[in-house]
C-alpha cells in the first residue's frame, strides 16, 4: 500500500497498491522525519496520532497531516509509504528576523507595530499576514482612509529567515460629506448635528479628524443621541438605523440617521421602596431631587441611582442593587419612578486585571480604585473609579467591565482596559495682554513621569510688565497614601511704573501638600520662602519711597476647599467655597496674617447657557509692623473688568501712585452663552456685571492718601476663544460706579497667555 497525502490539497490523495498490500505490509516499523532544520524530530513526531509499530491507517494519517499544519511551524508537509517506512517530509516557515513599514506618514510606526500579531523572531504564516493586513487597513479606516491599501513582502534571508516589509498606500482620506436626519420633528438638524462627535468635512476642521468617517464613532454618536433625546423627556426615542453610503467618486460618505423621537414626557410622582431590614426609606428621600411637573431626564434617573448606592452604602449595606421602575403613562404623557432598594447579589472581587498600559505602571492605575481585591463588589463605586481613571488624563480610552470568575460562582473579576496617550507637553507662545502686554511663553510639561503619574513643569514667560520662571514637581501619592506633595521655585519680575512707579523681584520656593477629607472636601497646606525687592522707584511719594529694599517672607498656609460642582474645567451646575489662612512669621523679616475667601454658584439656564456667580474676598493684617506694598491687595483687570490692573484702590494724592488696601472684596455675575458658530471653534459669548472695592491702606494719617471703600461697579460683554496658539479673550467693560481718582480700561484683550 503507498499513500500520499500532501499539503496544499482539499483533501489527501491516497493510492493504494494491490502488490503492496499483497506482500501483507500492514503496520510502521520506523517514521522517517525529513526537512528538519532548526524544529526537532522528536518535536515533529510529537503533533503526530501514530508511532512505530501502528498500522496504516488513512484516517489517522489525515488527522497527522492536520495537526502538523495546525502548528503553523510547517509551509509544506508530505506524508508518504516506503514499503514498511512512514517519510514525514516537512518544509519549515521561515522565521521573521524584522518587520518594517514604508509609505506610512499619517501613522506612526509604534502604533502599527502595536497593531499587527507578527513580531521579529517569532514564525512566519500567510495566514497571520493576511490577519496583520486586516489589522492595519481597518486602523486606517478608523482615522477616515478607506482608500488605503496594504502589500506584505518578504526578502529572503539565509539560515531560513526572511524580512517582512509592509508597503503601504494610505490613499486620501475619507470624509464625510453631509449628516442627515430623518424623522425628528422636536429638534433641528443644525441641533442635532452638534451632538454628535462626527462632523461634515468643512475646511476650518483641518486640525480635527472629526470630519472622517469612523464606523465605530458612528456607533457612539448613536448613543449620543439616544442620551440626548432620554435628557430631554423623550423616553421612547429610538435610532431606528444609521446608514452609511459611499459616494460614487468613494471619497466620502453620506450618513443617515432614521429617528424615532415618540412624545415627551414629564416627572410624576417619585417613590422609594425596600426590601432591607432596618432600611429607614425616608431617611433617603431628600434625595429624590426630580420635581413633578419637570420634563423627565434619564441622566437625573441615573444620578438619583448612584447617590441612593452611595448613601445606603454609608449606612453600612455593602450589598444593594437600586432599579428605577419606570411607570410610563402614554395617554397623559407622565412618568413615575419608583426607586426599588433590594439586596444585591453577594460578589466580591477576585482580582482586577490592567491591560493596555505599556507605559503607565499598574499601580498608578489601581491606586484610583475604590475596589481592591476581596472587597464586596459595588457598581457605584466601579463607576467612580473609572471616572478617576479619566481625570488622570493619562489615558484615550478607559473601559472597566466586571467578569464572572471561572473559579466561584461569587467572584467576579474586573477588567481594565486603557489605551495610553502622550502626556508630555511642549509648547510656546506668543501674544499680548492688556494687563502685562506683549509676551513670549514657553513650556515643557510631563504630567506621567517615568509612568509613575508624577507631574513635573519648567516654564518661563517674559513680558512687558511681568517675567517669570517656574519649576514645579508634584507626587499625587506621597508615600503610596492619597497625598499630594510637591515643591515650586519661582523667580518674578514685576514692572510697576504705570501703576506705581517702582519695580519688584521676587525669588523663592515654597512645599505644599494637599488631601482628599472626603469626596467633596479637601484640604492643602504650603510653606513659602521668598525674598521681595522693590527697585528702580521713580516717584516722590513717601509711601512708595519708604518700600524701598528687601524683605524674606517665611510663611505656612493652609486652605480647605468644598467643591460641588459637576466640573472643575467647564462647571455647569454646583458650588464650590474656599477658604485660606496665611501667617507670615517663621523667622524672616515679615509678620503678618492673610484671610482668603472665594467661592462660586453655577446654574445651567438653557442649553449651553451658564450663569455663573463668584466672589473673591481678602483681608491682611501686618503684626507689629506695617503690611509692604508687595503684600497688599489691587483691584483691576483681571479681578474687576472695566477697571485698570491695580486702578482700584489707594492712591497718593500727589503722584497718583497705587499704593493698595488691606482688604477687598470683589464679585461677578456672568452669563456665557453660544454664539450661533459650530461648536468645534471653541468660541462663546458672555454678559458680565462685576464689582468689588478695596478697603484702606494701613497707613496711619494718611493725609495724603485718596482712598474710599465705596463699591465699584462695572458691566460689559465679552468674547472668548480657545484658539490653537491658546485662549483669546477680548472684553468691553463700561465702569458704572468709580471714583474719581480710579483708573479705568474699557477694553480688556489676551492672547496666548494662561496668568
Amino acid at each position: 500500500m503507498r499513500v500520499w497525502l500532501r499539503g496544499g490539497l482539499a483533501a489527501g490523495l491516497i493510492m493504494v497498491s494491490t502488490a503492496a498490500w499483497a506482500q501483507g505490509v500492514d503496520r510502521i516499523r520506523a517514521v522517517v522525519i525529513q526537512g528538519t532544520q532548526r524544529i526537532e524530530s522528536e518535536s515533529v513526531r510529537s503533533y503526530m496520532t501514530l508511532t512505530e509499530g501502528d498500522p496504516f491507517d488513512a484516517d489517522r494519517i489525515d488527522r497527522s497531516l492536520k495537526a502538523l499544519f495546525e502548528t503553523g511551524l510547517f509551509a509544506d508537509v508530505a506524508i508518504r509509504q516506503d514499503r514498511d517506512q512512514l517519510v514525514v517530509r516537512v518544509v519549515e516557515n521561515p522565521i521573521i528576523n524584522r518587520i518594517a513599514f514604508e509609505g506610512n506618514h499619517k501613522l506612526k510606526e509604534e502604533q502599527l507595530s502595536s497593531e499587527v500579531q507578527l513580531k521579529p523572531r517569532t514564525v512566519y504564516t500567510r495566514t497571520k499576514v493576511q490577519t496583520d493586513v486586516k489589522r492595519i487597513l481597518d486602523l486606517y479606516r478608523r482615522s477616515g482612509r478607506f482608500a488605503a491599501t496594504v502589500e506584505p513582502k518578504l526578502i529572503q534571508l539565509e539560515q531560513n529567515r526572511v524580512d517582512l516589509v509592509y508597503e503601504i498606500n494610505e490613499g486620501q482620506p475619507t470624509y464625510v460629506r453631509r449628516i442627515a436626519f430623518v424623522g425628528n420633528r422636536h429638534q433641528a438638524d443644525d441641533r442635532l448635528r452638534e451632538v454628535l462627535q462626527t462632523k461634515e468635512e468643512r475646511w476650518y476642521r483641518f486640525l480635527s479628524s472629526d470630519d472622517t468617517y469612523d464606523p465605530d464613532r458612528v456607533t457612539y454618536d448613536r448613543e449620543l443621541l439616544r442620551r440626548f433625546y432620554l435628557k430631554r423627556g423623550y423616553a421612547d426615542f429610538r435610532v431606528a438605523s444609521a446608514i452609511a453610503e459611499l459616494t460614487p467618486d468613494r471619497e466620502g460618505f453620506f450618513i443617515t440617521y432614521t429617528l424615532e423621537e415618540g412624545e415627551r414626557y414629564k416627572f410624576g410622582k417619585s417613590a422609594l421602596t425596600s426590601s432591607l431590614r432596618d432600611l429607614k426609606v425616608e431617611e433617603l428621600r431628600p434625595l429624590l431631587v426630580s420635581q413633578e411637573g419637570d420634563w423627565y431626564n434619564a441622566d437625573q434617573v441615573e444620578d438619583i441611582v448612584q447617590k441612593l448606592t452611595d448613601a445606603i452604602g454609608t449606612k453600612g449595606y455593602a450589598f444593594v442593587d437600586v432599579k428605577p421602575q419606570i411607570n410610563r403613562n402614554r395617554d397623559t404623557k407622565i412618568i413615575d419612578v419608583t426607586y426599588d432598594i433590594q439586596e444585591g447579589p453577594r460578589v466580591f472581587v477576585e482580582r482586577i486585571d490592567i491591560s493596555g498600559n505599556v507605559r503607565t505602571l499598574d499601580k498608578v492605575v489601581r491606586r484610583e480604585f475604590q475596589l481592591v481585591e476581596g472587597d464586596a463588589f459595588n457598581t457605584a463605586k466601579m463607576r467612580r473609579s473609572r471616572d478617576r481613571l479619566k481625570n488622570l488624563n493619562f489615558f484615550e480610552k478607559v473601559e472597566v467591565t466586571n467578569v464572572p470568575s471561572d473559579t466561584a460562582p461569587d467572584r467576579t473579576v474586573v477588567k481594565v482596559e486603557v489605551q495610553e496617550k502622550s502626556t508630555g507637553e511642549l509648547s510656546f507662545g506668543v501674544g499680548w495682554s492688556s494687563q502685562v502686554g506683549p509676551l513670549l511663553e514657553a513650556s515643557i510639561r510631563e504630567r506621567n513621569l517615568l509612568g509613575r503619574g508624577q507631574d513635573v513643569t519648567l516654564s518661563g514667560t517674559l513680558a512687558a510688565s511681568r517675567s517669570q520662571l517656574n519649576f514645579s514637581f508634584t507626587e499625587p501619592y506621597f508615600l503610596d497614601h492619597e497625598i499630594a506633595a510637591g515643591f515650586d521655585l519661582f523667580a518674578v519680575v514685576r514692572q510697576n511704573e504705570t501703576n506705581s512707579s517702582y519695580d519688584s523681584r521676587t525669588i523663592g520656593g515654597d512645599v505644599r501638600m494637599g488631601y482628599q477629607i472626603s469626596d467633596p472636601l479637601r484640604q492643602d497646606w504650603k510653606y513659602t520662602l521668598k525674598q521681595d525687592r522693590v527697585t528702580n522707584v521713580d516717584s516722590t511719594s513717601r509711601y512708595i519711597l519708604e518700600q524701598l529694599g528687601s524683605r524674606v517672607t517665611s510663611s505656612i498656609a493652609t486652605g480647605m476647599t468644598y467643591d460641588k460642582r459637576d466640573s472643575r474645567i467647564d462647571p455647569g451646575e454646583g458650588y464650590y467655597i474656599r477658604p485660606s489662612v496665611e501667617w507670615a512669621g517663621l523667622g524672616g523679616d515679615a509678620n503678618y496674617i492673610r484671610t482668603m475667601l472665594s467661592g462660586g454658584q453655577y446654574y445651567t439656564l438653557a442649553d449651553q447657557v451658564v450663569l455663573s456667580l463668584t466672589t473673591n474676598n481678602g483681608y491682611i493684617v501686618g503684626l507689629g509692623q506695617r503690611v509692604r506694598i508687595t503684600d497688599r491687595f489691587f483691584v483691576g483687570g483681571d479681578t474687576l473688568r472695566g477697571f485698570a490692573s491695580g486702578g482700584v484702590g489707594p492712591r497718593d494724592r500727589e503722584t497718583g501712585d497705587a499704593i493698595g488696601g488691606v482688604w477687598m472684596a470683589t464679585g461677578s455675575a456672568q452669563v456665557r452663552f453660544p454664539l450661533g458658530l459650530p461648536q468645534e471653534f471653541g468660541v462663546t459669548g458672555e454678559a458680565f456685571s462685576d464689582f468689588g472695592t478695596v478697603g484702606p491702606t494701613d497707613v496711619f494719617n494718611a493725609s495724603g492718601v485718596e482712598q474710599s471703600s465705596a463699591l465699584r461697579l462695572a458691566v460689559g460683554v465679552g468674547v472668548g476663544w480657545k484658539s490653537p496658539m491658546g485662549p483669546l479673550t477680548l472684553d468691553f467693560g463700561i465702569p458704572l460706579m468709580k471714583q474719581d481718582y480710579d483708573k479705568t480700561e474699557v477694553i480688556k484683550f489676551n492672547f496666548g497667555t494662561r496668568f
